[in-house]
């Protein structure tokens, strides 16, 4: 069964609640949307500017079920203002439902302290128990932070002749590599799959 919400450590040992994100959460996802620096933006949203997160995409993003969509967030409840951390998703392909594309966003104050890594775990946990096979990622190819995460948590790539297009499969935990973020992922799957499967 999957939990309502996980209480986790960070690499560097704070405590955070990882969850689903629902409806009620709206103004917390808006807020941090507009939140992100203008380059965070432009790599996960492909915009700099504006206001892209209208009622519409919320609509779509937190209304959602399970098994075509998923979508997760980390938070530190400790912290004063805004206490988001990241967020994660996924869309299962209505023309393979084997496939799934997924998508995260960490906050630019917390980038490098593994939040992505978690919530991939955590995605990664939930598709499969959806009977999905395949995790997808897209990115910009200049995105190289993105693209070195995707490869080094065991990700296989490819160019579409736009994006980077980067595969998990679910199945083949051995093509996990032995990567800082690679160990740091199979460590989370270890931890969390007694928790979500």
């Amino acid at each position: 069964m999957i939990p309502e919400s996980l209480d986790l450590l960070l690499r560097d040992g704070t405590p955070v609640v990882a969850r689903p994100l629902t409806p009620a959460d709206r103004n917390y996802v808006a807020d941090g949307y507009r939140l992100l620096s203008p380059e965070a933006r432009y790599q996960r949203f492909w915009v700099r500017q504006g206001e892209i997160i209208g009622d519409g995409m919320l609509d779509r993003l937190l209304t959602g079920r399970l098994p075509h969509h998923a979508i997760w967030t980390v938070f530190d409840p400790t912290r004063e203002g805004f206490p988001g951390l990241g967020a994660a998703s996924f869309w299962r392909s209505e023309n393979d439902p084997g496939d799934a594309e997924f998508s995260v966003t960490v906050m630019d104050a917390d980038q490098g302290r593994g939040v992505a890594t978690l919530l991939l775990s955590i995605l990664w946990l939930v598709a499969f128990r959806c009977g999905i096979e395949t995790l997808t990622g897209y990115t910009m190819p200049e995105n190289r932070r993105a693209l070195s995460w995707m490869r080094d948590t065991g990700a296989v790539g490819e160019w579409d002749g736009y994006n980077a297009v980067f595969h998990w499969k679910l199945c083949d935990l051995n093509a996990i590599p032995a990567t800082p973020a690679g160990a740091d992922l199979a460590g989370r799957l270890a931890e969390l799959s007694p928790r979500m499967l």
